[in-house]
């Protein structure tokens, strides 16, 4: 059961990175990129805080919503998206309970499988946003972040 779901996540982080990289072109090349790049900035942040709890390592030297530069977000894509890999071609146990603590120091706990489908579900929830802002104030024409038209585009 892991190999298919490892399969079939390694395809939605594929698809993660291919439209981040897109994103991050829109904002590099806006004028007005302020809020765009804040929410880019906290969606690639936020999947470097996911795995450091997947890993069990510490994430309390994360900030929430960092102040990172647009220019620096295509690295930081390339980077998250190596790394998401790298965990997710280690044999774990997709059912397995990963505890961590939030920003506010709460403890939960979580099954893998569900926190994988956050960190995607999350990066699609912001880029809405950040297209939604570009195309209000850049009046551009947005790339198709559907996620069956990305992978038509493979076949």
């Amino acid at each position: 059961m892991f190999m298919m779901l490892k399969e079939y996540f390694t395809g939605l982080f594929n698809y993660d990175r291919h439209i981040n990289l897109q994103f991050s072109a829109l904002i590099n090349a806006a004028d007005n990129k302020d809020k765009p790049a804040e929410l880019m900035a906290h969606l690639l942040n936020a999947q470097q805080i996911w795995l450091s709890r997947c890993l069990g390592t510490s994430s309390s030297y994360y900030q929430l919503w960092p102040m990172w530069e647009p220019h620096t977000f295509n690295d930081i894509i390339v980077k998250n998206h190596s790394e998401w890999l790298n965990f997710l071609n280690i044999e774990i146990d997709a059912e397995r309970i990963i505890v961590y603590e939030n920003f506010k120091g709460e403890k939960f706990s979580s099954k893998l499988v569900d926190i994988l489908a956050h960190v995607i579900n999350h990066g699609t929830h912001h880029r809405a946003q950040i297209g939604l802002l570009l195309k209000q104030s850049e009046a551009i024409e947005l790339p198709s972040t559907d996620y069956i038209h990305y992978v038509r585009g493979l076949q």
